[in-house]
């Protein structure tokens, strides 16, 4: 494209209304981010129904306030982008029904971006350096998996989570804990003060680069619930890191393994996830260790924001990836569609 490019990115994807606006994919000039945390506390997770009825009433504000620290207009939009999963069905459609209304109103192109491709994007909004090929590692709430990204539009799925999802596990045990939801970055929190080798959990053995967190899951219950009926004392710093350790460990492993086999020498690592102090670190370290580029987007980036959905949405443009006005929500959607 010969002309500098205003990609506007909506996100809802979840519990977090977002909008960005982003110069010729790379340059973020808003990321405005209402998030309903403190909302959903409460109820020690994210309520679906509260969670659509919430971004109904934030999504114009959010979108004025991307613009409005662009400065710019409404008119200097060249391309709208939107996330239409995967992720909670009324949440997206709040999303999906503005990006299309403005889509219409403005004549301009519409692009569905899928979340969790957005999320890989993230990093090159992070390393101008970037550039494909690598292995992608995405760890959010709902999804974990390995993959080849071959080109800016060319995504292979490697090993995908067989049950629950990285995040979710960790959330889990967090509530079972007594821990504020969300649980992940308490859990890393609290594993800070523990020994990460004072309780040996089972790691989880999949074949090829599948993961499963379940069986994980289920043992650290079962230590907790034991030591609770026996009268022990619980050192939760110890079961939040020992736990921690033993995710971590399995994610990098096959992380490393992924890249290796398949000749690449950069490693991304992408999702909510991604936020973890404990994968950062471990994953750096082997990544360092083993020769491998790693890359990490900043930390406001890790979580769902919309500058992402606008980095995604650009290259999707560059090929004419571009949506019609009948685009839906999809949340089921996988990395590859």
């Amino acid at each position: 494209m010969d002309k500098n490019i205003i990609t506007l990115g909506i996100e809802t994807s979840c519990d977090e209304t977002a909008a960005a606006i982003v110069l010729n994919g790379r340059t973020i000039l808003s990321n405005v981010i209402s998030t309903q945390i403190p909302l959903h506390r409460k109820f020690g997770g994210v309520v679906p129904e509260i969670a659509s009825r919430r971004h109904i009433v934030n999504i114009m504000p959010v979108i004025d306030q991307a613009i409005c620290d662009a400065q710019l207009g409404l008119a200097d939009i060249d391309q709208i982008a939107v996330t239409h999963g995967p992720g909670l069905v009324g949440a997206l459609l709040v999303g999906v029904a503005a990006a299309k209304t403005l889509a219409f109103a403005l004549d301009r192109p519409l692009i569905a971006v899928n979340h969790l491709q957005g999320h890989i994007f993230a990093n090159f909004l992070s390393h101008p350096d970037l550039e494909p090929p690598f292995m992608a590692l995405i760890v959010s709430g709902g999804h974990t998996a390995l993959i080849d990204m071959k080109s800016y539009n060319d995504f292979e799925l490697l090993g995908q989570t067989r049950d629950d999802a990285a995040g979710e596990a960790f959330d889990k045990i967090a509530r079972v804990m007594g821990l504020p939801y969300p649980g992940g970055p308490q859990i890393d929190k609290l594993a800070r003060e523990g020994n990460p080798n004072a309780i040996d959990f089972p790691k989880p053995k999949v074949d090829d680069y599948d993961f499963s967190f379940s069986g994980l899951k289920s043992a650290v219950l079962n230590y907790l619930n034991s030591a609770q009926m026996r009268g022990e004392t619980i050192n939760n710093a110890d079961v939040a890191a020992s736990f921690q350790r033993t995710v971590v460990d399995s994610l990098t492993d096959k992380t490393i393994d992924a890249a290796k086999r398949s000749g690449l020498r950069s490693i991304v690592l992408a999702g909510g996830v991604a936020a973890n102090s404990a994968l950062e670190s471990k994953l750096r370290a082997e990544c360092e260790r083993r020769g491998f580029k790693f890359y990490y987007p900043s930390k406001i980036l890790c979580t769902d924001n919309a500058a992402m959905i606008a980095c995604r949405g650009y290259y999707q443009s560059l090929v004419n990836d571009f949506a019609d006005h009948d685009l839906n929500a999809y949340p089921a959607l996988t990395i590859q569609a």
